[in-house]
């Protein structure tokens, strides 16, 4: 095929599920309720754990930044895609696609590493109650959450500049609904070993090494509530961690099977499907994970909420 740099800048085709126009009116209503609630949900989140003095804790802390990062993450996603199902027209423009490319990429990293950060706070709350007030310290937050971010974005940098020095082919036809490194690298005509190695190393620091180290974290949980003699006290302890796996098990769990699984695995709409799933579904459902397992989390919903309406 042609090789082109030039023409990449008059934009991009995302196929999306282009080819099952039945489905894609079924995705637009689906997704746009999702969306909505999902701006409501984490929106709730970020105004009672700033409101609500009993939430000024390190948990709600980095809640809150989760929800601000989820918030953003939706928001560089589902607008365009909403576009694209609406109609046929399927475009989006080079600009968009490299600030659409580089946004999500930074907050999926972020997401990765703040997930690790939560489940250390987990582990520092349940298996060194004594100094948890010391460890976790208001400057040690800001430590942590400054990290995550920037992390994330650092590598994002690095990603987005050797995607989009490829030369692509020119029909610049991506097959996905967002621009998304995998489906980037597949319209590019060279060779893309150095990249795919790229990929797999991005894969290891932003996925693997952060996702053994919540394991190790919550093995060393589960040890430590093991030993608590108290039934009521084991499952109060393993009740201020649920919350949170599941969050880890949900995200973890597709973004493994994307960037991780032989991609001759699955076929390329299940594939979507996975994307679909992480992108839009997962944001959503954090904060009903969240409020319906924690009592003070709906009570200062609840409060918040009454406040309002009065």
């Amino acid at each position: 095929m042609k090789r082109t740099n030039a023409s990449t800048l008059e934009g991009f085709i995302l196929l999306g599920f282009s080819d099952q126009p039945h489905l894609e009116m079924v995705l637009l209503l689906v997704v746009s309720i999702i969306y909505i609630l999902t701006l409501m949900g984490n929106t709730a989140i970020i105004l009672v754990s700033y409101f609500s003095p009993k939430l000024h804790t390190p948990m709600y802390f980095f809640l809150s930044n989760l929800s601000f990062l989820d918030l953003c993450f939706t928001t560089s996603v589902v607008p365009q895609m909403l576009w694209n199902l609406k109609g046929p027209d399927k475009t989006i423009s080079y600009t968009g696609c490299v600030i659409q490319l580089f946004v999500a990429l930074g907050l999926g990293s972020t997401e990765c590493i703040l997930l690790t950060v939560m489940a250390y706070d987990r582990f520092s709350a349940i298996c060194r109650p004594l100094h948890y007030g010391v460890i976790m310290h208001p400057k040690l937050l800001r430590q942590l959450a400054a990290l995550a971010w920037i992390s994330g974005f650092a590598g994002s940098t690095v990603q987005t500049v050797l995607v989009f020095q490829l030369p692509l082919c020119s029909h610049h036809m991506v097959n996905d609904f967002m621009c998304e490194e995998p489906a980037l690298i597949k319209i590019a005509c060279v060779n893309t070993t150095f990249l795919e190695n790229e990929l797999s190393i991005a894969s290891v620091l932003y996925v693997v090494i952060p996702l053994g180290l919540i394991l190790v974290s919550y093995g060393c949980i589960v040890r430590t509530v093991l030993k608590i003699k108290s039934t009521e006290g084991r499952r109060k302890a393993f009740g201020t961690c649920g919350s949170h796996l599941i969050v880890v098990v949900l995200f973890f769990g597709t973004l493994t099977s994307i960037y991780i699984q032989p991609k001759s695995k699955y076929t390329q709409n299940y594939s979507k499907f996975l994307t679909l799933f992480y992108t839009v579904v997962t944001p959503s459902l954090n904060p009903l994970i969240y409020t319906l397992r924690n009592k003070e989390a709906k009570w200062a919903l609840q409060r918040l909420l009454g406040r309002d309406s009065s």
